[in-house]
């Protein structure tokens, strides 16, 4: 059994937690028992009692069959839960505010969880639509204006061998792609993704450095057809001050996830 700390791991909560991470990776892919009980290594009839009890307590759902698995409304009163509590997310929220509304474009803000970046708070432009918010929602930290922002804050001896997961064309698969890309970004401050983890999406992204290293970051996200050199410039102008304003009054000492990137 694992250590934390000192503390031994307790089975019964380790299970349930990698129970609930795995139904809300699975996202609109709900799972049958069989699945759930084969991923996770665990009898049957251990996962069946499991689930029912997590079905009564509204973490987990089912459909009107009882045969397929999902993430319940629970998992989202707490996330929601989490949000309204962080005090970074709210000193955030009118600066991310004053971004969308000064560039028109999308904004991002984003922490490191592991090996991916969680998004915790959006503003969507006016220009085009998303289908699905990406709040609460995760991005491999390698493909994303976000991730790469804050991947540079680190050494790259922490990164993988690779090959990377590839989510366009775009996308650096390799070690040293990805650390040639990192050079650049700590040389010019700021990450770009063009097109590496969106085709038509570029994407500008700003480290918050209230951490060391930063756990968190801002990004502002731009059709590719409504990009130009004059619009680049002057959307980098603006995420840097709004970066600057949400260090200056992000209060000192803020829990955040993530510390050294979790290759998994």
């Amino acid at each position: 059994m694992s250590e934390t700390g000192g503390v031994r791991e307790v089975k019964s909560a380790a299970r349930t937690v990698e129970l609930l991470e795995l139904l809300a990776a699975r996202g609109d892919r709900p799972a049958r028992l069989q699945e759930l009980a084969d991923e996770l290594g665990v009898p049957r009839s251990s996962m069946y009692a499991l689930l029912q009890t997590l079905i009564s307590r509204g973490w987990v759902r089912t459909d009107v069959t009882g045969s397929l698995y999902g993430i319940g409304i629970h998992a989202l009163l707490t996330g929601t839960g989490y949000l309204d509590s962080d005090p970074r997310v709210r000193a955030a929220r009118p600066y991310l505010d004053e971004a969308s509304e000064e560039l028109g474009e999308t904004i991002h803000l984003g922490r490191l969880d592991g090996r991916d970046v969680a998004y915790l708070a959006t503003r969507e432009s006016h220009e085009y639509l998303r289908t699905i918010s990406r709040v609460g929602r995760r991005l491999p930290a390698h493909v994303g204006a976000l991730g790469k922002a804050l991947l540079a804050e680190r050494p790259d001896t922490e990164l993988p061998e690779g090959p990377y997961e590839a989510l366009t064309p775009n996308t650096r698969t390799s070690r040293e792609s990805l650390g040639a890309d990192l050079a650049r970004t700590r040389s010019r401050g700021y990450a770009v993704d063009r097109e590496e983890g969106v085709l038509g999406i570029v994407g500008f992204g700003f480290a918050l450095r209230y951490d060391s290293p930063a756990q968190d970051a801002i990004s502002c996200s731009v059709p590719v057809a409504r990009l130009t050199p004059g619009r680049e410039e002057r959307i980098v102008a603006v995420m840097r001050e709004i970066r600057a304003k949400i260090e200056a009054v992000s209060p000192a000492g803020s829990p955040a996830a993530g510390g050294a990137v979790q290759w998994r």
